[in-house]
């Protein structure tokens, strides 16, 4: 029995188990064999076994044919026995091990590209292969929390059964899938790096073939949909962030709907400098605002759609103090997610023990890619949607120009439409949201819908900015909202009739500026 780890939690009961349940006879390379010998367990080195040391400062342990030869034999030929016969080897029937910690280094921000290299396992990856590969005669164990389950497998009368087996076979290919896969992904991120024209950093290239590596997470309450299952899994090399890693302090689990909503929020609260609150309902923003205070910024955000902002998400991009978890809960909510919250916030919100309260772990955690599965197999992918930019980056077309407030009304009403579904227009004035147009077919329903959300709620729209998503096709949107009482208009710009825009702006004597940048949600 073959065992060489490098994570040794629970490896010494399980040795003495072997020991007392079924005398096994133990090999282990020199850092195991170390810590069984301080605890008092019998065993033998590779090196006993082989007659040749570790070299390379134990880059070279266990690579030799006594070794695999041995986990390799097929008990079931005469051949393989006699091989091992006339070479005095042993047949090995039981291999453990398990991996240098090279995704637990990598994700380590110190990690030198040395140091990485040298976490690259060799020796184990080959024998999780070879005891993988010969299943049938050898046990294959690389997850410490399979150590029980082994030990009842080999005491029970009949040995071990060939579908456990199997599973441990499994197991331990996926394991080294991952585990290859993981080095891939650096090795070619740090290529792009430190080798490419670009110098990009983003881990992600359109490779011709693409690996995924995705570890569970958790399970979901359910989907989309009641009647759907849903789960979360979380890309096993990236650095924990985000709401994937955020941390429940209190509430129900999370569903689908719940985790998809909160990364809206928390994506668009995350993407301003001011102080920032944002309400989203499927997985659109009913209500945002920047304040100087997170009480503030609530306020503001919920007088945009209080309705729509019942059960809603709420997500702040500073700590929520007492005051403002007080304000929150006066209506039901599902979510508030934030960087922190006071003692006292918590307090507070311990009284709705069903309310969820998300702490990411991190910064934003954004992601490099987006994917959507469609039919037939197929995958898009495309970059995230990270494209920021200033005023000064915007080009004024309008015969009027902009004030420095209404300047900084464009920017924040920029960002905002960002987040919200195409096609998509926005009203708002003095850092908050009054009219939102999400999801519409047409760029004037989107703007109608957008008018009749801030009448609805006696939001008056005089001298207040308008943005849009894409471009304004025909000069109908802009005639509607000059009658608002609006004053100016941000949009990408880009219609093959731009000068009729242009010109119904003039007419209006409103403002239009032009970003050069669509923002398309689908």
């Amino acid at each position: 029995m073959l065992i060489s780890v490098s994570d040794k939690s629970g490896i010494v009961s399980f040795a003495k188990s072997l020991n007392d349940r079924i005398g096994a006879k133990l090999v282990s390379s020199a850092g195991t064999a170390v810590v069984f010998n301080q605890n008092g367990i019998e065993t033998d080195t590779v090196e006993d076994w082989t007659g040749f040391p570790e070299i390379l400062d134990g880059r070279v342990k266990t690579l030799h044919p006594v070794i695999h030869a041995g986990i390799l034999a097929d008990s079931s030929k005469k051949s393989h026995l006699q091989d091992l016969a006339d070479r005095n080897i042993l047949p090995i029937s039981v291999v453990v091990v398990n991996l240098y910690p090279f995704e637990k280094v990598l994700l380590e921000l110190s990690s030198s590209h040395e140091a990485l290299i040298e976490n690259i396992d060799i020796g184990g990856a080959t024998l999780l292969r070879s005891a993988a590969k010969n299943y049938k005669n050898v046990l294959v164990v690389v997850d410490p929390s399979d150590y029980e389950r082994v030990l009842d497998q080999l005491s029970k009368d009949g040995g071990v059964d060939c579908s456990f087996r199997l599973e441990m076979a499994a197991k331990a290919f996926e394991v080294i899938a991952n585990y290859d896969h993981a080095i891939s992904a650096y090795f070619s991120g740090y290529i792009r790096k430190n080798f490419s024209d670009s110098k990009t950093s983003l881990p992600f290239s359109f490779e011709p073939h693409l690996l995924l590596c995705l570890k569970k997470k958790q399970d979901l309450r359910y989907g989309e949909n009641a009647h759907q299952r849903a789960v979360l899994y979380v890309s096993s090399s990236s650095r924990e962030g985000g709401v994937s890693h955020a941390t429940l302090l209190q509430g129900k689990s999370l569903s689908y709907n719940n985790l998809v909503d909160a990364d809206t929020a928390w994506a668009c609260a995350s993407s301003f400098g001011e102080l920032a609150c944002v309400i989203v309902k499927h997985a659109n923003p009913c209500g945002l605002a920047v304040a100087e205070t997170s009480i503030d910024a609530y306020r503001k955000a919920l007088r945009c759609d209080e309705l729509s902002s019942f059960g809603g998400i709420v997500a702040f991009n500073v700590e929520v103090d007492e005051e403002t978890a007080l304000d929150i809960l006066k209506i039901f909510v599902e979510v508030v997610i934030a960087p922190s919250f006071t003692d006292g916030a918590k307090q507070v919100f311990s009284r709705k023990p069903n309310v969820r309260v998300l702490v990411p772990s991190n910064s934003y955690g954004q992601n490099e890619c987006e994917f959507k599965h469609i039919s037939g197999g197929g995958v898009l992918i495309q970059d995230i949607d990270c494209r920021k930019i200033s005023f000064d980056d915007c080009r004024v077309v309008s015969d009027r120009q902009p004030t420095k407030l209404q300047q900084r009304d464009l920017m924040f009403a920029w960002k905002a439409v960002k987040y919200v579904k195409s096609n998509a227009v926005i009203f708002c004035s003095d850092g908050m949201s009054l009219g939102i147009g999400a999801g519409q077919m047409s760029r004037v329903d989107a703007v109608d819908l957008a008018i009749f959300k801030a009448s609805d709620r006696n939001l008056n729209l005089s001298n207040s900015v308008v943005a849009s998503d894409a471009f304004f096709p025909f000069p109908d949107s802009i005639e509607r909202i000059a009658k608002t009482g609006a004053v100016s208009i941000i949009q990408p710009g880009g219609s093959v009739r731009d000068q009729k825009v242009i010109d119904e702006a003039n007419r209006h004597n409103l403002v239009m500026v032009f970003t050069g940048v669509r923002h398309f949600r689908h």
